[in-house]
């Protein structure tokens, strides 16, 4: 089985977005409940929200590690780039009761993110969000067969990777 999609990685048998082994490291906890922002050293999470919280959830992920930091969105901000900046790392999406934005932010790996890793990442999530079945993102069995499916998709090709992830989802249920 693949044990990453992008920053989406297997630590022991939970799914963890984000690095949460580096100083100061920020992760995300995927859990059955909902998720679990977490810094390193923290006993507690720093927040916990519930999955029917969610009315979307979506994710970003800086390539590389240089451009989750603030010169990266300096550099982001003279073109089209991918995701950049402090917010190049992050979940992003609106919780319902009262309607509000929300953003956590997780630590880029040590490794570089693929293209085919993040575009599959995103679609994931959005595929999700529109079937109104983000609780599949806290089944460690289901995320964990999915990622297996989608960790071979290498292209850079945003359309065939939507493609690939309503496919995948639909065929284990979701």
């Amino acid at each position: 089985m693949a044990q990453h999609l992008g920053p989406l990685e297997l630590i022991g048998d939970r799914w963890v977005i984000g690095d949460p082994t580096r100083k100061d490291g920020l992760s995300i906890v995927l859990t059955p409940e909902g998720l679990e922002h977490c810094r390193r050293g923290e006993a507690a999470p720093l927040l916990a929200i519930e999955w029917p919280q969610f009315v979307e959830l979506k994710a970003r992920a800086a390539y590389r590690r240089w451009q989750a930091t603030p010169g990266g969105g300096f550099v982001g901000a003279f073109g089209p780039a991918a995701d950049m900046g402090r917010d190049g790392c992050s979940l992003h999406g609106i919780l319902r009761h009262p309607y509000e934005p929300w953003l956590a932010r997780y630590t880029h790996h040590e490794r570089v993110y693929t293209g085919g890793h993040v575009i599959t990442l995103k679609a994931l999530f959005d595929q999700l969000t529109e079937a109104k079945a983000l609780d599949r993102l806290g089944d460690p069995e289901w995320l964990g067969t999915a990622v297996a499916k989608l960790s071979s998709y290498g292209s850079w090709y945003a359309p065939k990777g939507n493609r690939l992830v309503k496919e995948t989802i639909q065929s284990l249920g979701a």
